[in-house]
């Protein structure tokens, strides 16, 4: 069992980006960070909590927020069952994802 940071990611533009997937048999406390890394523009975020690396239109917990240069968009607190993914989407590629929290077994 992990705690810290469970994974991360530099995500290309336009495209589904699985960060972190819990271990089968865990359960996982999550906090998901978004960082727009460019100067001048912004970024629209899209995150997931999905049983898939595609996720359903119900399994997005945002969706194009539009976070500013240099900005930062977090969720935290999540708890998520075995299999679940964070997944990520972004309208540049000029972000970095972090995944921190604690596993434990189910």
């Amino acid at each position: 069992m992990a705690s810290g940071i469970l994974g991360q990611s530099a995500p290309s533009a336009s495209s589904n980006t699985t960060v972190y997937t819990v271990p089968s048999s865990i359960l996982a406390v999550v906090n998901v960070m978004v960082i727009n890394r460019s100067g001048s523009n912004p970024v629209n975020v899209r995150i997931a909590l999905s049983g898939s690396s595609s996720p359903s239109t119900t399994e997005w917990i945002e969706y194009d927020v539009t976070v500013p240069p240099k900005g930062v968009v977090e969720r935290t607190g999540m708890a998520l069952q075995a299999g679940k993914r964070v997944v990520v989407y972004m309208s540049t590629g000029d972000t970095s994802v972090t995944v921190t929290g604690l596993e434990q077994s189910a």
